[in-house]
């Protein structure tokens, strides 16, 4: 087995493209660091529908330069049995480290292959590129990110010619051709032949944002932003400006562009810790909304203050129905869409106002696809509101919406928590919860699966579990996925491992009745309980 592993860690470095992964994975080699080899090289980085994501580092089981043009040779040979031959491929990248050197390979190889390339000007928001495949017409794009995971990591995302997430089977397919991808100096790479766009494309995404607002609309909302070190500040900034809302008050110490993230543990908004800065700075200026994107800008986070005058984030699932609602109000008309472990309350806004309602799978692969979208979410912080022009979660256009929805609110008097209170006595209290354990080992999160299959729960909370569905087997809306989905009295439960990091997730959702606006405290404080008691149990359940 040792000496297998030194083959495979020696071929790999003859052939890396990289000094810096080169020099690493020889330190290794003459250290005879057997732990670190079979951790890099016990398996490669599987593709599947979130593309590919990883620690960055020599090897095939992490990011690096030969993994990714290995990937862009299979996407680029798929392309060409797809028929796409001489088409355009449009390459974004964040400002993570590395991801400027995996989109200039991403071009290379597109290029060598016989298709057309282009690559944005600088780093920029995930959404600009999504807008740019359907922009540009091209047939595929991908974006080099990583998102909000932590500073050591990067990804590859890939997205086809109709602007949306690749989902299966065209995952498999692509996998299939990157497997079959031979020796890296049979795969042609040039050193030019590729486009470097200008800010045009830029230009056309900002002036489509504006589209999203209703004309004439109030835009007096004051924001305090912050882009978590990614790129999203200048765009923001750009969009706000144009639509002519008063600029937003930067989190100075997060706006600029930093790989290594270094005042926040992970760099995601809904992470504990991740916004006290904005808070600070909330606590200063005194904004109507602070709003957050996560590195990539594809999320958006917002928070209000509370009654105690202090600052909290909303939930997902709040700021979901919040945007529904703003979008009822003004008389939208289409499909309003969700993933299978956001609240059921946005359901129900969809049904009050007459309109048609999707659920889908998780991911905005699946919510983009939804026939005749109108607006799309799902609870970690993914907003689709304009989906002819993105058809992904954008966190630019969600950011414009709420400050939007924040300054019809002011207008009146009012604010976001107030319509979020106006939506429990409508339709009943509806508070959802995350319990997420995050893992070294990953046979941990199968072992918990496999055990609540053999001893499904007959009880959560005290509620009995009124159905209790595997996912894996499909539903009559839904294709199979690795879940598991438990219908109690009054409350949902649904456990999956993550698509994009070593996590079982459990989501979980309580409805409390509510009769008029003086009943909401004792709704709350029922609901809270009810969610504790439901993750003890489901806990206990799960053995985590």
């Amino acid at each position: 087995m040792h000496d297998d592993l030194t083959t495979r860690a020696r071929t790999w470095l003859a052939e890396d493209p990289d000094p810096e992964t080169r020099a690493e994975l020889a330190a290794l080699l003459d250290a005879g660091d057997v732990t670190e080899l079979t951790a890099r090289f016990g398996g490669t980085l599987q593709f599947g529908t979130a593309g590919l994501r990883g620690e960055l580092g020599a090897g095939p089981m992490r990011m690096n330069r030969t993994v990714v043009i290995r990937a862009a040779a299979g996407l680029a040979a798929y392309l060409g049995k797809q028929g796409h031959t001489g088409g355009l491929v449009v390459i974004g990248y964040d400002a993570r480290h590395k991801s400027a050197d995996f989109a200039r390979d991403t071009a290379a190889v597109m290029t060598g292959a016989g298709l057309r390339a282009a690559v944005l000007p600088r780093p920029l928001p995930t959404p600009v590129l999504a807008f740019a495949i359907r922009h540009l017409g091209a047939v595929a794009g991908v974006e080099v990110t990583a998102s909000h995971n932590p500073p050591r990591d990067n990804g590859y995302k890939v997205y086809l010619g109709d602007g949306s997430q690749i989902v299966p089977p065209a995952d498999a397919e692509i996998a299939a051709e990157i497997a079959a991808v031979g020796s890296l100096d049979d795969v042609p790479r040039p050193d030019a032949g590729w486009e470097t766009l200008d800010d045009s494309v830029l230009d056309a995404y900002l002036a489509r944002t504006d589209a999203v607002l209703a004309e004439g609309s109030p835009r007096t909302a004051r924001t305090v932003y912050t882009a978590m070190h990614g790129v999203g500040k200048d765009v923001l900034l750009a969009a706000f400006a144009r639509a002519g809302f008063p600029e937003p008050v930067l989190v100075a110490e997060q706006a600029e562009p930093d790989p290594d993230f270094p005042t926040v543990a992970f760099p995601n908004p809904e992470e504990p810790g991740a916004m006290d800065l904005a808070f600070a700075t909330a606590r200063e200026a005194e904004p109507d909304l602070v709003v957050a994107n996560d590195p990539d800008a594809d999320r958006c986070a917002a928070a209000v203050r509370d009654t105690g005058g202090d600052w909290r984030m909303l939930r997902g699932d709040e700021v979901g129905a919040l945007l529904a609602a703003h979008l009822v109000r003004r008389g939208a008309t289409g499909t309003f869409a969700e993933s299978i472990v956001s609240s059921s309350l946005h359901a129900r806004i969809a049904e009050r106002a007459g309109l048609p309602h999707e659920e889908t799978l998780t991911g905005f692969k699946w919510i983009a696809r939804v026939e005749g979208l109108r607006y799309g979410y799902e609870e970690a912080l993914g907003y689709c509101v304009d989906p002819d022009g993105v058809r992904d979660k954008d966190g630019i256009t969600a950011a414009l919406l709420l400050a939007e929805l924040a300054s019809v609110l002011k207008e009146e008097g009012r604010t976001l928590p107030d319509l979020l209170d106006d939506l429990a006595v409508t339709h009943g209290l509806h508070a959802t919860d995350q319990l997420s354990a995050r893992v070294e080992d990953l046979s941990l999160i199968a072992d918990a699966m496999r055990r609540l299959r053999e001893n499904p729960p007959a009880e959560l909370a005290g509620l009995p579990v009124t159905e209790a569905e595997d996912l894996t087997r499909g539903t009559d809306a839904l294709p199979p996925t690795d879940g598991l989905r438990y219908t109690l009295r009054g409350a949902r439960v649904i456990v999956r491992p993550s698509g994009t990091e070593p996590k079982l997730k459990c989501y979980l959702e309580v409805v409390v009745p509510v009769t008029a606006r003086e009943a909401l405290p004792a709704a709350r404080a029922e609901a809270t309980a009810l969610l504790a008691a439901i993750k003890r149990d489901l806990k206990a359940a799960a053995g985590i």
